[in-house]
């Protein structure tokens, strides 16, 4: 009798499973609109972190024979502003300040904000019912005039700016956090959990979190436009940042006086904050877009 050779097949592995972030992130580099919008927004940062070997002249330094120049004049690319100083070499070193109002006010509030509704959403009961009437006190008041209030009873100055900020964004990202928790305090997984003796904090760090952080993500991300456009707005009625700082809010103040004499000079301050919140807002919605388990 014959022996047969017994050949080995090639077994074929199956594909290693995609990770829910992995899969996020994919989705980030196949949406063009983020990626254009993050591209724009890469040269606020750049010039802000590289500003004193970008900016071509000091932003302090004032000329009073340059003043309101257009642009090009003598190395001023676009020009200068009403005290003679570089209007470019002001936005470089104002986004720094634009971005800082913009982004730490939302990450304080994601903070604050996001522990307070887990907390409400979770234990429920008189503890839900006292921080959400206390969030609803802040609805009362529209957000751009509660800021205004609070800043201008705190003094100006950057510290108070984000304070205020930071006080305005809480109560929306704190009922963005409860109402995510509520929905998964009556589920059965946690209900399990209960049962086992788990801890309501050891509840929260291993079951909400993981849940509550896509949306407060999302929602944090789209506060970061009307971030920069409140601080700029602070600025420039005086309360936010004060001279001679360059902020691009503290700009469009100081030359909204000279825009009959160089309107397009006037204009790039605004124009700048208009830009950043937009690409702001696009990046948002890419990230929603890219979280959205069900695309």
């Amino acid at each position: 009798m014959k022996s047969e050779a017994i050949v080995a097949l090639p077994v074929e592995r199956a594909p290693a499973a995609i990770g829910y972030w992995q899969q996020v992130v994919a989705r980030l580099f196949k949406n063009r609109t983020f990626l254009c919008a993050f591209a724009v927004l890469s040269a606020p940062v750049i010039l802000a972190v590289f500003a004193p070997l970008i900016a071509p002249f000091d932003p302090y330094q004032q000329d009073m024979l340059a003043r309101m120049k257009s642009f090009g004049y003598e190395g001023h690319w676009l020009g200068t502003d009403e005290l003679g100083r570089d209007v470019l070499s002001r936005l470089i070193y104002g986004a720094r300040i634009s971005l800082i109002t913009a982004l730490v006010p939302v990450l304080v509030a994601s903070l604050i904000g996001g522990s307070l509704g887990i907390i409400a959403g979770i234990v429920g009961s008189k503890v839900n019912s006292l921080i959400m009437r206390c969030m609803d006190v802040f609805y009362a008041f529209p957000s751009v005039l509660l800021a205004v209030a609070i800043s201008g009873a705190m003094g100006g100055g950057l510290a108070n700016g984000i304070a205020a900020l930071s006080l305005i964004f809480i109560p929306p990202m704190c009922r963005v956090a409860e109402t995510v928790a509520s929905q998964l305090r009556g589920l059965d997984y946690m209900d399990a959990a209960r049962g086992a003796g788990a801890s309501t904090f050891l509840i929260i760090t291993y079951h909400v979190l993981r849940n509550v952080v896509s949306p407060i993500l999302v929602y944090a991300s789209s506060l970061v436009g009307a971030s920069i456009v409140l601080a700029s707005g602070l600025s420039f009625l005086g309360l936010g940042v004060q001279p001679p700082t360059a902020d691009w809010g503290l700009m469009l103040s100081s030359l909204r006086q000279s825009i009959y004499i160089q309107p397009w000079v006037c204009a790039m301050p605004g124009v700048a904050i208009v830009l950043t919140a937009m690409c702001f807002n696009f990046v948002s919605d890419g990230v929603r877009d890219a979280l959205d388990v069900k695309s």
